[in-house]
């Protein structure tokens, strides 16, 4: 996720290398042809280019909002996995201290369990970022699961998932345990249930892409307005004397348009591990930092900071 407010203009130029490279080109080629071959013939009119901006600009409002309010609710559903995580804790930690009153269970069970539920929460969360960038490094959780629970986690298609699956099963087993009350279940399989629902709508952003016609037609109005343009200005410009003014103005316009529909274009996939997405890294060392803190530890993971203005 981008932190700074002030952008570096040969960074962002370097981003929009190929529009700007052919803008400059066009441009050029069309003030040579007509000022300097005098081939009147190759200026239109400017009301085509206006026509042209115009929808253009429609369908880069569209697909901007369209694709802030896809980023928006991905941090949105993160934000709950941040809070439910740590209601789910809470309610572990909770009752199963509460166990510990009735002399049932002795402590050494009560403090593993505890802390083997929290872990695999933590993981999940881990889990569900790497499952969501297409990346492979499960290791990266690895220390927070039995060895031999690892091994066969990392073995699953849908790794978040089965950890959810696991979840739920120790639940059971720690009621039957008496290590949670008997009605300790009804409180946690609602919260155990919302992981489900964040994932599934996590999974829905990243394997829905934004309607691809607007897409492509974004795309290819923002190409015909950025050759059209250099067409449209060339006469008016001569009329006033400087022609040569239309290559820098018409290379500025395209860049305009060119960055307005890169914002929309990064912004509408939010979990591809770029700088515009989501910070997930930051949020799970969040969640890993405050869980193992409910469990009274002092070696926490160090806090997720912005490098260079950008927080991962």
């Amino acid at each position: 996720m981008i932190i700074k407010k002030i952008f570096n203009p040969l960074a962002v130029a370097r981003y929009m290398r190929w529009e700007l490279a052919a803008s400059t080109v066009l441009s050029i080629a069309v003030f040579f042809l007509y000022h300097n071959q005098h081939l009147e013939k190759v200026s239109v009119p400017f009301s085509i280019a206006a026509i042209l901006g115009s929808a253009l600009a429609i369908f880069l409002a569209f697909r901007n909002n369209n694709a802030y309010n896809r980023w928006w609710e991905a941090r949105t559903i993160w934000g709950g996995i941040i809070n439910n995580s740590r209601i789910f804790a809470r309610q572990i930690i909770a009752n199963a201290d509460n166990a510990l009153s009735g002399g049932k269970v002795d402590a050494a069970q009560i403090e593993a369990y505890k802390k083997e539920m929290v872990y695999r929460q933590i993981a999940f969360a881990h889990a569900l970022r790497l499952h969501l960038r297409g990346q492979k490094s499960w290791e990266e959780f690895g220390h927070l699961l039995p060895k031999e629970e690892f091994e066969q986690v990392v073995k699953k298609q849908n790794i978040p998932n089965h950890l959810l699956f696991l979840q739920g099963k120790r639940i059971k087993e720690g009621t039957k345990a008496e290590i949670l009350g008997a009605f300790d279940n009804i409180s946690l399989e609602p919260t155990l249930a919302g992981f489900n629902n964040f994932q599934g709508a996590c999974e829905r952003i990243k394997n829905t892409p934004l309607l691809r016609q607007y897409h492509f037609f974004t795309k290819l109005f923002l190409l015909v307005f950025m050759a059209v343009l250099p067409f449209s200005l060339i006469a008016d410009f001569n009329k006033m004397g400087v022609p040569a003014l239309m290559v820098p103005l018409s290379i500025l316009l395209s860049f305009v348009f060119g960055v307005m529909g890169k914002v929309g274009e990064v912004n509408e996939d939010p979990f591809e591990g770029r700088i515009t997405d989501i910070p997930m890294t930051a949020m799970c060392t969040t969640i890993e930092r405050d869980l193992k803190e409910m469990l009274g530890e002092v070696d926490l993971p160090e806090k997720k900071l912005p490098v260079e203005g950008f927080l991962d």
